[in-house]
């Protein structure tokens, strides 16, 4: 039931046609936010913005900074502000050293590193003073996992854009806080993977060291990036909220 804590809010979820993205899309919606949500596919964009009240798709690729400046010239078009960002685009893919490629390189760190920059550089105009701003990190932000060094290594940079952030926005207000989600069924880890059945594989092999036994569901993270996006974690900014079912404390 929602308890409409985002009414007359705009927010824009990068990432939002599936995962953790279209779950929080949802979730924004249910609480009275008009969602912008932006990916790659534009069919896949369709049918999700189909599943949530009040929202717009629009076909982007965060790490071209053209699709960037279009998602924000229809936001201010649309909607004239923007009050949350949930920078959650992002890809990887599993890759050990001595088989890691530069297209690998270039495309892990062109969304994760270079695409969230910008989103977050280039919404800045629209963000009205006060606003929450939502990086999505991961738990391999501090902590290694064998083939996923390139990855790794984006969602460190992640975490370190937010200390930063707070500095050069805390005139305006504006908050930055990061989302750390361990393990979650999306989409996204069979991506990582390269098929469903390797995805099945690497959580199945986790799950025995998770303390809650499980991995996540998307809706649970966006339950988490909810709270940062309200007014009830107003005193949070740099903050890091480690939503991984205990995984990294072992």
């Amino acid at each position: 039931m929602s308890s409409n804590k985002l009414l007359g809010k705009v927010a824009l979820v990068t990432g939002g046609s599936s995962g953790i993205g279209l779950a929080t899309a949802q979730r924004f919606s249910a609480e009275g936010a008009r969602v912008f949500i932006t990916g790659r596919r534009q069919t896949e964009l369709d049918a999700a913005v189909k599943t949530f009240g009040n929202g717009t798709a629009i076909q982007a690729d965060s790490s071209k900074l053209a699709d960037l400046d279009r998602v924000y010239a229809t936001i201010k078009k649309d909607a004239g502000k923007l009050d949350i960002l949930f920078a959650n685009a992002g890809s990887g893919t599993f890759a050990p050293l001595g088989q890691i490629t530069e297209a690998d390189f270039d495309e892990t760190f062109g969304v994760n590193v270079k695409g969230l920059l910008f989103t977050v550089q280039k919404a800045l105009p629209l963000l009205v003073d006060g606003s929450s701003v939502i990086l999505n990190a991961s738990i391999v932000a501090t902590m290694g996992v064998p083939a996923l060094s390139v990855y790794s290594a984006t969602k460190a940079a992640v975490r370190n854009f937010a200390r930063s952030w707070i500095r050069d926005l805390a005139a305006r207000k504006i908050r930055v806080n990061v989302v750390s989600p361990g393990p979650i069924e999306t989409p996204g880890i069979t991506k990582i993977a390269g098929s469903a059945e390797a995805a099945q594989d690497f959580m199945a092999q986790m799950t025995p060291e998770i303390p809650m036994g499980r991995v996540g569901q998307p809706e649970e993270i966006a339950a988490v990036v909810l709270f940062l996006a309200s007014d009830a974690s107003s005193l949070l900014t740099g903050s890091i909220i480690l939503a991984d079912a205990g995984y990294t404390c072992w």
